[in-house]
């Protein structure tokens, strides 16, 4: 596929999400990493391409008005693999005692709700 210029390049970088809404009556395209960014169209494909489309142009617009540096595309971070949640006591001490019902440690409880797996009971 041949790039129309270095927007374009930098359009397919970005996370897209394209999905039906009732209210709208059509399909609504979002760029995860431009906040409050949509487009609606009466397709799933109209609907990526005109969020496409405008993400070319707010890139050009950070281009020509900031000099640059549009939002860093979500694929491009280095993840860590680590982030801390905070929660209540109560919700605490109930994950701590269902870990140690399952037999497993409390990461591995959490990161097993987390991905919605059935808990791994090896009795």
């Amino acid at each position: 596929m041949a790039y129309a210029n270095e927007f374009e390049v930098a359009a397919n970088h970005y996370t897209y999400r394209v999905q039906w809404s009732t209210d709208d009556g059509a399909y609504v395209g979002r760029c995860l990493e431009f906040a409050g960014l949509f487009e609606r169209a009466p397709t799933a494909q109209q609907a990526l391409a005109r969020v496409e489309q405008a993400v070319m142009e707010q890139i050009e617009t950070f281009d020509r008005v900031f000099g640059g540096a549009p939002p860093s595309p979500l694929t491009e971070h280095n993840y860590s693999g680590r982030f801390m949640v905070r929660t209540s006591r109560v919700l605490h001490e109930r994950l701590v005692i269902e870990a140690a019902e399952q037999g497993v440690s409390l990461n591995q409880w959490v990161v097993q709700k987390l991905v919605d797996r059935p808990p791994v009971v090896d009795w």
